[in-house]
């Protein structure tokens, strides 16, 4: 059985190198537990550091681009899925995936991931989530989904539908 687990991570190129190696280090070890990676797949920024480190290891990496992208797609990766629109793009890279891992990254993350957690909530999306919050990169998050629940405005067991891992180790340890 093929076990997926969907990366949203940042296309920036000026993102911390720290978050980069972070990346690696989860993609390795992800692919040495026998997962099939599903991201974004364009080649820049992390999106580019996590398809280059899965042909690096030979793992089996799905990208998902909307047909505008074209050209934007790293060459090394042979499947390749695309969509008609950012919308059916987000959809089709969480399908049929176990988990979904939000890394250090920006908009486009954010956007991937709320929809996500709100999916999750709503009962439409069934997969585990993540978000590594290496050196609390993802404390604002967490301060706004207490605030959310501080104010009535989200139940606290929908707050804890995300787990927050602090390193790759911690998070690694959620998929033995």
């Amino acid at each position: 059985m093929d076990r997926k687990v969907v990366i949203f991570c940042a296309s920036s190129a000026k993102i911390d190198e720290k978050y980069n190696d972070a990346a690696r280090e989860a993609v390795r070890a992800l692919h040495a537990l026998g997962y099939t990676v599903v991201s974004g797949g364009c080649k820049r920024g992390t999106m580019g550091v996590i398809t280059s480190e899965s042909v690096k290891v030979g793992g089996r990496h799905i990208i998902v681009l909307p047909s505008f992208m074209k050209g934007m797609e790293d060459p090394d990766i042979k499947e390749v899925i695309w969509t008609d629109t950012m919308a059916a793009r987000k959809e089709k890279m969480r399908e049929g995936a176990c988990a979904a891992i939000a890394l250090p990254g920006g908009i486009g993350t954010i956007d991937e991931f709320i929809e996500t957690h709100t999916l999750k909530k709503l009962h439409k999306w069934e997969g585990e989530l993540f978000a590594l919050n290496l050196d609390g990169y993802w404390d604002p998050y967490i301060a706004l989904l207490d605030h959310m629940v501080e104010t009535g405005a989200l139940d606290a067991q929908d707050r804890d539908l995300v787990h927050f891992p602090r390193t790759v180790a911690e998070l690694i340890a959620c998929f033995d």
